[in-house]
């Protein structure tokens, strides 16, 4: 199977698509396939053509949906936009301009028309990382893979990275015995160690990104200890693929730093869900929407969990009021997705997951960075 071609968006480009106010913005989510690129542009037209019924059953003026239909018109015909996707497409189109993210996780086949765009799918792909990166570290060989689920894991080319840790010290064998400082045996093997992990972690500064994806050891002991010590990359998971790694393949790698991968979100979860209950026993926690959308307007939610298909329709005012809607169309906008946005806007984490990991089993639950006034 292919790799993945993802962009995921920056926190400055969400903010760019949750400030954008004005009628006609059009949202659209569909699920792509690497292995089938002929399937998803028939999607996408079917999806479009949902988005422009809406706006012409609004009244929205013929100038802005002509524009908007040559946006879809164009893309659906760009075949090498096509050849190279990933796991969900979303596209972002006003009558100006049209954006577009690919992204790595599964998202439900859906088209939003409002006076914003619906980002709350979107901020699935940045509330845990959707891929990560192994290193299957040896005093032999080096590897740098980036993994994700259901794709070949791809390896990273990076320059400067030593061959080996004789290589790095520059002596035929790690065991060689020089006088240098007296240091010898197991205690001169450990240290030029340490130089070849010095040496990796430079190298890999300049290929991985600044924060935010895990980083996956694959070794054994004491090489990995050591190059925890020494690695200044931020993102390093505590769980790793154990046993020498020059034993396996890039696959049978990538699927066990799957595995860790996983653990990394569950564990992330789990704290979070271990602190709303915390925040619960001192009276800063919320589960009512019309509670949570006037707490986020007034900048005093700290993190809101919300279920990333969840849709109730409605709208909030200046004030947070919300006024529930019977349906979804392009006059009302999502309450949960606003929800989301004005928590995003004022620093606050949006934690878009599956309803089973709301706290509480339904569409939103938030902490408050203070107990309300009784």
């Amino acid at each position: 199977m292919p790799g993945l071609y993802t962009d995921i968006p920056s926190r400055p480009q969400i903010d760019t698509l949750l400030n954008r106010r004005g009628p006609a913005s059009v949202s659209i989510y569909l699920p792509t396939d690497p292995t089938n690129p002929n399937a998803a542009p028939i999607a996408f037209k079917d999806l479009a053509k949902r988005a422009i019924d809406q706006l012409r059953e609004a009244g929205t003026g013929k100038h802005e949906v002509t524009a908007l239909e040559e946006h879809f018109a164009d893309l659906v015909d760009d075949g090498e936009f096509w050849r190279f996707q990933a796991r969900s497409l979303a596209v972002f189109a006003t009558p100006e301009r049209l954006t577009t993210f690919r992204l790595p996780n599964h998202l439900q086949p859906q088209a939003a028309v409002a006076d914003r765009f619906h980002v709350k799918p979107l901020l699935r792909s940045v509330t845990f990382p959707q891929t990560a990166y192994l290193l299957a570290l040896a005093q032999g060989s080096l590897r740098l893979l980036e993994i994700a689920e259901g794709v070949t894991p791809e390896r990273i080319k990076v320059p400067d990275l030593p061959d080996d840790v004789a290589d790095a010290v520059g002596k035929a064998t790690i065991k060689h015995r020089a006088p240098e400082r007296r240091v010898q045996g197991s205690e001169g093997q450990k240290m030029r160690m340490r130089q070849y992990a010095r040496q990796i972690d430079a190298a890999l500064r300049p290929v991985l990104p600044a924060d935010g994806v895990p980083l996956i050891l694959a070794g054994t002991e004491p090489l990995l200890s050591i190059f925890r010590e020494v690695c200044s990359y931020p993102d390093v998971a505590e769980n790793t693929v154990a046993g020498n790694p020059e034993d396996r393949g890039d696959g049978e790698l990538a699927a066990a730093g799957r595995e860790v991968l996983d653990e990394v979100h569950a564990a992330e979860l789990k704290d979070l869900q271990t602190l709303f209950e915390e925040r619960a026993s001192r009276g800063r926690t919320l589960f009512d929407p019309g509670d949570v959308a006037r707490f986020a307007t007034q900048g005093a939610v700290d993190t809101v969990f919300v279920d990333f298909d969840a849709t109730v329709p409605g709208e909030v005012d200046d004030a947070g009021e919300v006024t529930y809607a019977d349906g979804d169309d392009a006059v009302a906008y999502g309450i949960v997705d606003e929800i989301a946005r004005r928590v995003w806007l004022s620093g606050g984490r949006v934690l878009a997951v599956r309803r089973e990991d709301v706290p509480g089993g339904g569409e939103v639950a938030a902490i408050l960075r203070y107990a309300p006034p009784v």
